[in-house]
């Protein structure tokens, strides 16, 4: 038998309105058509003597691992085709090993479904006007077991289907979707017109991330933009539909636009596609186009129709076994090797094609895609609104008060170093050496910067675990590029995140996962949560980055406690955290243990700065990185030697002028920058106070109420965030220091993922005592003229 003797003998099981209503496609049915055409035009090209075994038709989905690259496509009311409907479906996709995506309008409950089911569930998702209906399936369904959502995404309403106009078509009597409680749904049609969401955007997907911590597919996607798009939004996978011509009549075949789509998607998801399959060689040619998988719709319903339970798993292993035919007669050894000169090669192109004439000059759009993103052009505003304003009272930039600096100690120091040098033994020679060459790539201060962190930090490390960098900027660079090797890696931030380690994720084509802070700051449970879902897309979670003290931008800090938590979470889901804490040495008081100090399994890669401990003119930073290497013969070395190797190919070496002055700077305080910094830290600390008490003197509580305006209290560091009643845009800001004179960063610059639009970040690091009470006095008056703005 084949597919098609299953369709043409299901035709003979149902009454001509049932047939209909599977069957239809919307309008003329041309992109009904159209998919079977497109798969009836693929012309395989056969493989000889490949050596190829017993084809592999294996593949992992989601981190999943299916018995072949097909499941059963969402699909309303199972129980037309079998009166025990999705449970008996679920029962054949077991025996066959395949998922099953379940439709919003199923025949059956979702737990009768689960209980039936040995394979993936997925639950396909309509968005309903009443977001409490979606929500509750949703919930109901991750309850039940199922292990993703697949998001209609183009449906807003139903397409006009003629035959089920003419058939005037109603579901038999008793028959109802069994997950939903209320409502007509005797006519599909017209329930979905009424019930419907007809306005959903891109932010369906961070609703449904709320409401969920299940993997978040969209289905129906059919342009290369419309996937970029979904990238954006965070999606983890993409379904090429048609809705099986069901909706937009002469819309593409999906075959047809699979490729550009897949390429525009370029392994960051998974991505799947359905409409028209009705044999194993289709699949394989899709398999060929790009896809990572098939969808197999009204085919099931056929085998259903015709024997039941029985019919639909016969049905699945026909389809599988026609797979492993045609992959055997192509010489395809797995599914994993099918590429698309399995469907013939593109065609020639001339040996040296004519040069196509361009415009003077680059084409930004030929560029990097870094060069055009928010966060740097972001950054780059902020400086151009300052530059503009040069009256203005500056609480944006975060850099350390210039009245601590005296230009001849630059000298001082570097005397220091050489006279610590010659004391080392080191001859004229070696000295000059020093000084004027390169250096070692991984630095040649080394062991200053190690038993300055062993008498700062109670941190005990061997001088090779650590590589000297170009500031903290370069050891991110060096840590991100290190560790995420591959699409499937996955670096997770603590958001709002500082936008150095974005800005050099999107430098190296990485985008990471934001882990949202709560008000409080930081929490275990939102990494863990992460992690998860991130494992549960296939992807493999390497790096947590945190600013675990005085964080820049929020000004938070992590408890104690919490740091452990972390510790014990790195070790328990093999992950390593990446910790930048800048402001710990020039901040007042006690100060709580490094992540790295508590470190007893060389979990955290320690991101260090000397810019603000020293001077930030140096442009010295360091990377301890001790944990254990091992290479494809058993050696071991550390990661510092690995990172020290990419270093090499990007700045050769850290200054040795620079390294000489700050070794000189932790040779005058024996290595203990907090007693270099004691005087820093109080002045600090002072600016801080200042700026929250000219806060509260500027917003009483029961102005600050009313407003809804309100600010966190940091124990140290430079920045605080202040919330506010509008939004703190780059309008705003120019409103700000045009109008009113002062300037501040607003909040979304640092949500990866975005928000903070209601949020301004302050720092007091720059500013005298006199010059924070005037900012604060302008701040007001803006915000409270903002704010009367806003309510118009």
């Amino acid at each position: 038998m084949t597919l098609s003797d299953y369709e043409e003998a299901a035709k003979h099981c149902l009454n001509r309105v049932s047939w209909d209503f599977i069957a239809g496609g919307s309008g003329q049915e041309r992109t009904l058509a159209a998919n079977l055409a497109a798969f009836n035009q693929v012309r395989l090209h056969p493989r000889v003597l490949s050596g190829a075994d017993l084809p592999e038709t294996k593949t992992s989905v989601l981190g999943r691992m299916w018995s072949a690259p097909i499941a059963v496509a969402p699909m309303a009311y199972h129980t037309l085709a079998d009166p025990e409907g999705e449970v008996a479906t679920a029962r054949a996709t077991g025996r066959a090993g395949l998922p099953l995506v379940v439709s919003t309008f199923a025949g059956r409950t979702f737990e009768s479904i689960a209980e039936a089911a040995s394979t993936p569930l997925w639950l396909q998702v309509y968005c309903f006007r009443d977001r409490a209906t979606t929500r509750q399936l949703v919930e109901r369904a991750e309850r039940a077991g199922f292990e993703a959502l697949v998001l209609t995404v183009d449906a807003p309403r139903l397409g006009r289907r003629l035959r089920d106009l003419r058939n005037d078509f109603r579901l038999p009597d008793g028959m109802v979707p069994a997950n939903l409680t209320s409502g007509d749904f005797a006519s599909p049609s017209a329930h979905a017109l009424t019930e419907f969401d007809p306005a959903l955007d891109w932010s369906v997907i961070g609703w449904l991330r709320e409401v969920s911590s299940l993997p978040v597919l969209v289905k129906g996607v059919l342009s290369a933009a419309d996937a970029r798009a979904a990238l954006r939004a965070g999606v983890d996978g993409i379904v090429v539909s048609n809705h099986g011509g069901r909706q937009l009549d002469g819309a593409p075949a999906t075959l047809d636009v699979l490729p550009e789509i897949t390429a525009a998607v370029a392994g960051a998801c998974p991505v799947l596609v359905d409409g028209g399959i009705r044999r194993g060689a289709d699949v394989l040619a899709a398999l060929a186009l790009g896809a990572d998988a098939i969808l197999l719709g009204r085919p099931v319903l056929h085998g259903l129709a015709v024997g039941g339970e029985q019919g639909a798993t016969h049905l699945l292993e026909l389809i599988t076994e026609e797979l492993v035919e045609t992959m055997a007669l192509t010489g395809t050894p797995s599914v994993a090797e099918a590429t698309a000169a399995l469907v013939g090669a593109e065609p020639a192109q001339p040996p040296h094609p004519a040069p196509t004439p361009q415009p003077a000059g680059l084409l930004k759009a030929e560029l990097h895609g870094s060069v055009s993103d928010p966060v740097l052009d972001t950054m780059n505003f902020l400086n151009e609104v300052t530059t503009r304003y040069p009256q203005a009272i500056s609480f944006a930039p975060g850099r350390p008060y210039d009245g601590f600096f005296d230009t001849e100690q630059i000298f001082t120091h570097l005397r220091r170093y050489l006279d610590h040098l010659e004391a080392q033994g080191a001859s004229p020679e070696q000295v000059r050496s020093t000084l004027f060459q390169y250096g070692p790539t991984s630095g040649q201060i080394r062991e200053l910067i190690a038993d300055s962190l062993r008498k700062d930090e109670n941190t005990d490390l061997a001088p090779e675990s650590i590589v000297v960098t170009v500031g903290c900027q370069e050891a991110m660079f060096l840590a991100v590029r290190a560790l995420i090797s591959g699409p499937e890696d996955v670096l997770l931030v603590s958001s709002p995140c500082y936008v150095g380690i974005t800005g050099a994720a999107r430098l190296l084509d990485v985008t990471p996962t934001a882990v949202a802070e709560r008000e409080s700051g930081f929490d275990c449970a939102d990494l863990e949560a992460a992690i998860l879902a991130e494992r549960a897309r296939g992807r493999r979670p390497r790096a947590f980055y945190v600013i675990p003290d005085h964080s820049n931008p929020s000004g938070t800090t992590m408890p104690l406690q919490t740091r452990l938590d972390l510790l014990d979470l790195a070790q328990r889901h093999d992950i390593l955290v990446l910790e930048d804490s800048p402001y710990r040495m020039v901040s007042p008081g006690q100060q709580l243990p490094s992540l790295k100090s508590l470190d007893r399994h060389r979990r955290v890669v320690q991101l260090g700065s000397l810019s603000k401990t020293l001077f930030p003119g140096a442009r010295v930073g360091y990377v301890v990185a001790d944990q254990t290497v091992v290479d494809a013969d058993g050696r071991t070395g550390l990661l510092a030697d690995e990172l020290a190797k990419i270093k090499s190919m990007i700045t050769v070496n850290t200054s040795a002028v620079s390294q000489a002055v700050v070794a000189g700077m932790l040779l005058a305080a024996d290595g203990r920058t907090s007693e270099l910094n004691s005087e820093t830290a109080a002045y600090y600390g002072d600016a801080m106070r200042v700026a929250l008490e000219e806060l509260a003197k500027q917003f009483p509580a029961a102005e600050r109420e009313a407003l809804g305006v309100r600010w966190n209290e940091p124990t140290g560091g430079f920045f605080l965030s202040l919330t506010v009643p509008f939004q703190a845009d780059n309008e705003a800001l120019s409103r700000s220091a045009e109008e009113f004179g002062v300037i501040w960063t607003p909040m979304s610059y640092f949500y990866p993922d975005g928000g903070g639009e209601h949020a301004v970040r302050l720092s007091v690091s720059y500013l005298t005592h006199q010059e924070i009470a005037d900012g604060m006095e302008r701040l007001a008056h803006f915000i409270k003229s903002q704010s009367r703005t806003a309510r118009g």
